[in-house]
């Protein structure tokens, strides 16, 4: 069984004791996804730390842009609802990497694959994601990898 699953579960205990509702509701919604995923057709009933990193990105993601949609139609009280449960959900997160340390790794897998020009763009990203999944964002890789193969 997960780690994460089995945090979030304990996590969601210290949240009734201490009643947090705010903490309570978006543990509660990232347990439900959690056992979603469990349960899938092919996860022989298994959620390994790596799918549950995925759904938590995700959840995280759809927090922001729903509070940013949110802000748009003048709700400031949903967006603010909705980045307090991101701000929870970010917590089991690892810390993202910055520019900086993205470009550096981005770097030695350009010299791993011999990439020169951006022909070699897909390859790169596709090792650099996989390295740093979890750690940085997509957008952020892509657009150093084109800056660096350019």
């Amino acid at each position: 069984m997960s780690t994460l699953f089995d945090q979030v579960s304990s996590d969601i205990r210290t949240a009734m004791k201490a009643r947090d509702k705010v903490r309570l509701e978006a543990l509660r919604n990232v347990k439900k996804f959690f056992l979603e995923a469990k349960t899938a057709p092919g996860s022989n009933n298994e959620l390994s730390d790596e799918a549950a990193l995925k759904i938590l990105q995700k959840l995280a993601k759809q927090g922001e842009e729903s509070a940013a949609t949110y802000i748009q139609v003048n709700r400031q009280e949903l967006a603010d609802e909705e980045l307090a449960q991101v701000a929870v959900i970010k917590e089991y997160l690892p810390r993202p990497l910055s520019e900086e340390e993205i470009e550096v790794q981005i770097k030695e897998v350009i010299a791993q694959t011999g990439a020169t020009d951006m022909k070699a763009m897909g390859q790169v990203m596709g090792q650099a994601t996989k390295l740093m999944a979890g750690k940085a964002d997509g957008k952020v890789i892509s657009a150093i990898v084109r800056k660096l193969l350019a």
